[in-house]
């Protein structure tokens, strides 16, 4: 049976951007409440920084080099993990190869290049580049993103080993080697611009470090992730940070979140205990194994394997149902399949929309904790921690402590999208 998926409409603005010129100057203002737009002209900058992953043939290098191990130690060493050495240096290959295409094609245009790897990648860097370019997967888009704080840079990803990496938030999977291409409809303006609403975050009490942590995209074990939140960096240097600073007043974080925040212990096996208000509603106390807040962009995510529904489950639903109300009515297949894409549809918004989505990961319910609303759309969220030892976690990748004390409010503002860019196929 044919699978429907939600269908996002974009609506289409009108800001666009003078081909040729190293600074992003729009030529007239995007219409009120639209966040796309078709440019008339093309986009050419003059300078782009290449955020580059680190593959896991560069993190099983990096790993073990305290040891001086030798390639030959290497191979043996993953062959006792069960590991292919030989398999992981043809996927690090492939997506250097990929890097050096996307940076040859670059320069032909006349374009400076700036390649950077994902632990160098930093303010300044955003600073310096009239565009960037994501060079991996969605984890290395992510992360790009998320410091990149005005709307008027554009950022977009290529995908550097498609058979690998689904890349939902990279240019279409054929540009990874037609790149020229891809630039090419820039020049000419064959794109569309799609403004992508973001999540900016607020953090006030005690039990905090405002300090993010960038956290690899393969984990740090939770020992090293504990250390990790006990640095802290002052004038370059990393030094031992408090267990339980206070901040006074809300500070807006550093980061902003493409897909979704999560906060919970760090250990999954314990539950999370925490305060919660929605729009400026009642606070609630709840357990759970955690609350992830998300954006259009993350709903398509890890927000929509935590809520959707199999047909089995919605099957066996609608036959308690029909049982309690006395009904007689067939569930054939394409009904209960119908019924369950419906209700999955339902959890998928568009990425421009500026409302969140906030789920509950298996609420504890009794005399003393409580859910009323167990999932739902919201434009704010204030939580109040109740926990020993949390994070709320951007985007799966950067980490701030979140103990007992501290205050968090998630929200949306109009100055946050990401401009990213929409090619057809």
């Amino acid at each position: 049976m044919a699978r429907r998926f939600a269908v996002n409409l974009l609506r289409f603005g009108s800001r666009t951007f003078s081909c040729g010129s190293a600074s992003l100057r729009p030529l007239h203002t995007a219409a009120a409440g639209r966040t796309s737009s078709e440019p008339t002209t093309g986009f050419k900058p003059g300078r782009v920084a290449v955020v580059t992953k680190t593959t896991r043939y560069e993190f099983e290098q990096q790993r073990y080099r305290y040891a001086g191990l030798s390639e030959d130690d290497l191979k043996q060493l993953l062959a006792m993990k069960g590991s292919s050495y030989s398999g992981l240096l043809e996927r690090h290959n492939i997506h250097t190869n990929n890097v050096e295409h996307v940076v040859r094609s670059l320069q032909r245009e006349g374009i400076e290049v700036r390649v950077v790897k994902r632990g160098e990648y930093n303010e300044e860097v955003v600073r310096w580049a009239d565009a960037i370019i994501s060079a991996g997967g969605d984890g290395t888009m992510l992360l790009v993103a998320s410091k990149v704080l005005s709307k008027d840079k554009p950022v977009f990803g290529v995908n550097t080993d498609p058979e690998r990496s689904e890349g939902h938030l990279c240019l279409p999977v054929r540009y990874t080697r037609a790149f020229p291409e891809a630039l090419d409809r820039l020049c000419r303006g064959r794109f569309r611009w799609l403004w992508r609403q973001r999540i900016r975050l607020h953090l006030e009490g005690t039990g905090i470090n405002p300090s993010p942590v960038d956290l690899h995209e393969l984990q740090l074990s939770l020992e090293q992730h504990s250390q990790a939140h006990r640095i802290r960096t002052v004038d370059g240097q990393q030094r031992p940070g408090s267990l339980h600073q206070t901040v006074s007043e809300p500070t807006l974080l550093p980061v902003r979140s493409l897909n979704e925040v999560f906060i919970g212990e760090s250990l999954s096996s314990r539950a999370s205990y925490y305060e919660i208000s929605v729009d400026d509603g009642p606070w609630e106390k709840q357990k759970s194994s955690g609350l992830s807040i998300c954006t259009g962009t993350g709903s398509k995510a890890w927000s929509y394997n935590i809520n959707k529904l199999s047909e089995q489950s919605v099957e066996e639903v609608l036959q308690i149902g029909a049982s309690e109300a006395g009904l007689d009515f067939p569930l054939n297949r394409d009904f209960v399949g119908n019924v369950t894409d419906r209700y999955n549809e339902s959890l998928v918004f568009g990425p421009d929309e500026r409302r969140l989505f906030f789920s509950v990961r298996e609420p504890i319910v009794n005399r003393v904790f409580s859910c009323s609303r167990q999932r739902g759309f919201a434009s704010r969220v204030c939580v109040r921690s109740r926990c020993w030892d949390a994070c709320m976690v951007v985007d799966g990748g950067t980490s701030f402590e979140f103990n007992d004390g501290a205050i968090a409010t998630i929200s949306t503002s109009e100055e946050d999208q990401l401009r990213t860019v929409l090619l057809g196929n």
